[in-house]
């Protein structure tokens, strides 16, 4: 057995003292951050951003956006840059810029209006969706444009309650995104409202929905129902929409484990290189 011995006092006899020196820690830079004073939500809210090498190697080459919420440092925007970088460096999706909204009140803002009282009872304020689309819409997305090169395709990833926000901007303003990723999604907000509402939603200007695209998928803790149900109406519309829609179940998965697992399957399969001639 091996035992070290820390000495403050004299050096062993015969044994030259030597002196270690410690290098200085840097930084480690994975993106960029910066603040946007939002009038209309009345507060800062923080983005985070990744930039692929191939953006940061060129001063010309533009590149789409995928938005996400719950892009907090402390939530899930590690995972989600690694999970492009990684994707990205071995060719299996294309380049996008990566752009995390962190959260203040996440359950304010990725819910819509509700007619259940149990529901209002998960945070002091809740219905705040509308208008956190409009911050995405008339000021996140110009300041996005203003600083970083982009294209005009843009796309949105959530999970959970943020899947429940995806899914209803899909259903309420489809023209918001030209992607839609959710994972999991809350669907049983208000009485499982959007899944019930789908087919009706889907049936309002459909042209509205051509050329978007949606993967959705559930874990073995999802409302599996409403899913299906959702699902069955986007089948039902595909020829009156031209909406390319998506369900992957993935029962082996928890509420808790399928965000990262779900994502690379949705990356690879929504945003996979042009095959090469």
């Amino acid at each position: 057995m091996f035992v070290l011995l820390g000495c403050c006092g004299n050096a062993l006899p015969g044994k030259a003292q030597t002196t270690t020196t410690t290098a200085a820690a840097s930084p480690l830079v994975i993106g960029e951050t910066f603040t946007l004073e939002s009038k209309v939500l009345g507060e800062t809210r923080r983005l985070n951003v990744y930039l692929p090498p191939g953006y940061t190697e060129s001063k010309t080459e533009r590149m789409p956006v995928l938005y996400m919420p719950d892009g907090g440092m402390n939530e899930d925007f590690l995972h989600m840059a690694g999970l492009v970088q990684v994707s990205v460096g071995n060719g299996t999706m294309r380049p996008f810029i990566l752009v995390g909204i962190a959260n203040t009140e996440r359950r304010r803002d990725m819910t819509g209006p509700t007619d259940v009282a149990e529901d209002r009872k998960i945070a002091p304020r809740v219905g705040g969706s509308a208008a956190f689309r409009r911050f995405i819409r008339t000021e996140l997305m110009p300041a996005v444009r203003t600083r970083y090169r982009t294209t005009d395709e843009t796309a949105v990833v959530g999970e959970s309650l943020a899947g429940l926000f995806v899914v209803e901007t899909l259903l309420l303003e489809p023209d918001l995104f030209s992607t839609y990723v959710a994972i999991d999604p809350s669907l049983w907000w208000n009485n499982r409202y959007l899944a019930g509402q789908s087919a009706k939603l889907l049936q309002n200007q459909p042209s509205r929905f051509a050329q978007k695209s949606i993967y959705l998928t559930t874990s073995s803790q999802g409302d599996l129902e409403a899913a299906r149900q959702l699902d069955a109406a986007l089948q039902a519309s595909a020829d009156r929409t031209k909406l390319r829609s998506y369900y992957e179940p993935l029962p082996t998965e928890t509420h808790a484990t399928i965000y990262h697992p779900a994502a690379l399957r949705a990356f690879r399969l929504l945003f996979k290189p042009p095959a090469q001639k």
